[in-house]
């Protein structure tokens, strides 16, 4: 039996041929792209999500382990662009770094269903760090952050990665190559050498960390944002991308059944930053189906006594229902944990941050009821991925009462979304304690005003 494998066409005969033609489509569009070619809508909502990323970043960035990284990372080496929320001047790659980390570290960055991840995580810590070095308007930040998170989504729509992975560190690399390849003013070659090299950067990231409450796991989004600011100067200095990159790691590597034409489907009038979610729970958007339905209950029997509930039955779709383990012993564990989330947000009465902090998952009753907490799928529910993300919640009572309530959606899906008034209330809730009332609504006014802004300087002053 011979060993040989079949031999490899060399770069240099690939590189004559032509690029697949979803590929050539996409980089030119991206370069053709003008702020004026954006729809209203997406507009809004870019600046939206930009706004709460930035709320986000800022509170993550106040966890110990944000700061201490902070500090590590400052004494090597300081610069021009900002560790939101941690008043220190960080070199770009360090920033993007510890902004996309900080980012996830509360588990309340927004989404995208359809993708099955965050995209904009993956992009908007590596875009702010790259305009703290260069002159940056803000219509070109727009136009940036939609390209970065359009290909980004469109990659997880288009494949389906490997059951093992966690999404976070994946597509976000090639999200946030386009995005700085834009910044920069690149054509449609620069555009597919940046993408190409950042589709071979991804991480080998492991689902159960998640699991686990392994927080490594928050480091995957900083390491796309670093990793895409890197793949355009690899690109710049001259170094080669395979010839199909995505098609290749998405399609054979990490993930599987890469479909080409779901790429440019629609392309520049369906935007997916325009069908992203917000988050209020400070939880795993697997558990938000089933947390709805609990407030809903809470609502309707003016409140729930732990001591007078019996059981709980969870009823849900085959994600949400493998977060079924009751005793997290970390605040990453516990925000994927479905019993502790929902007994923590009875205790509490919200599933906010604070449901989730060693001092709620040391409290006796929390425990107590989790632990009465039975969590499982139903095939019925999980036939209605991605569109819906159902859930069934049935609390029963002492005295042979109960009280049932099912929801088809998230609060905050694209179906059911919040208000832009409601996701402004929670940038301000959670950069609350990190900047004074002043600057919070200046930069939320900064914000606002970014699709006439000529610079982001001021903006970027703000958040250093």
């Amino acid at each position: 039996m011979s060993i040989v494998t079949p031999g490899v066409v060399p770069a240099s005969v690939l590189l004559s041929e032509p690029a697949p033609e979803w590929l050539g489509r996409w980089t030119q569009f991206a370069a053709d792209l003008r702020f004026e070619d954006l729809p209203d809508e997406v507009i809004a909502r870019a600046k939206l999500v930009l706004l709460d990323s930035i709320g986000v970043i800022a509170a993550g960035m106040q966890e110990p382990e944000m700061a201490a990284l902070v500090v590590r990372l400052g004494a090597r080496r300081a610069g021009k662009a900002a560790a939101i929320g941690a008043g220190q001047g960080l070199d770009a790659r360090d920033a993007a770094l510890v902004n996309g980390t900080a980012g996830t570290m509360l588990e309340l960055d927004e989404g995208n269903q359809y993708a099955r991840g965050h995209p904009a995580i993956h992009v908007v810590p590596a875009l702010l760090a790259l305009a703290a070095e260069t002159d940056v308007s803000g219509p070109e930040l727009i136009v940036a952050l939609a390209l970065g998170y359009e290909i980004g989504a469109r990659i997880g729509i288009a494949s389906r990665l490997k059951v093992t992975m966690h999404p976070h560190g994946t597509w976000g690399t090639v999200g946030a190559a386009l995005g700085v390849a834009k910044l920069h003013g690149a054509d449609a070659g620069e555009i597919g050498r940046a993408i190409g090299i950042a589709s071979s950067l991804g991480l080998s990231t492991s689902r159960r960390t998640m699991l686990e409450g392994a927080t490594v796991r928050n480091c995957y989004a900083g390491f796309s944002n670093q990793l895409g600011l890197t793949a355009w100067d690899l690109a710049q200095a001259g170094l080669m991308p395979e010839r199909d990159g995505i098609g290749t790691v998405y399609g054979t590597v990490i993930a599987d059944d890469f479909r080409p034409e779901v790429m440019v489907d629609e392309l520049g009038s369906r935007w997916e930053i325009a069908r992203n979610y917000f988050k209020r729970h400070a939880a795993c958007r697997y558990t938000h189906g089933a947390l709805d339905a609990l407030m809903g209950i809470m609502e309707d029997a003016g409140g729930l006594n732990p001591d007078n509930i019996e059981h709980i039955i969870v009823d849900t779709y085959v994600w949400a229902a493998q977060l079924d383990h009751p005793a997290p012993q970390t605040m990453l564990a516990a925000k994927f944990s479905l019993p502790f989330a929902l007994a923590s947000a009875i205790v509490r009465g919200q599933a906010d941050v604070e449901a989730f902090r060693d001092a709620a998952r040391a409290n006796a009753v929390t425990q107590a009821l989790a632990a009465r907490v039975e969590v499982r799928e139903d095939p019925a529910l999980t036939a209605k991925l991605p569109g819906l993300r159902p859930a069934r919640v049935t609390v029963m009572l002492k005295g042979n009462r109960q009280w049932t309530a099912e929801v088809l959606t998230n609060r905050g899906d694209t179906e059911d979304p919040y208000t832009a008034a409601e996701v402004e209330e929670k940038f301000r809730e959670l950069a609350g304690p990190v900047w004074p009332t002043s600057r919070l609504e200046a930069i939320a006014g900064a914000v606002a005003g970014l699709d006439k802004a000529p610079t982001l300087a001021p903006l970027l002053d703000l958040l250093a």
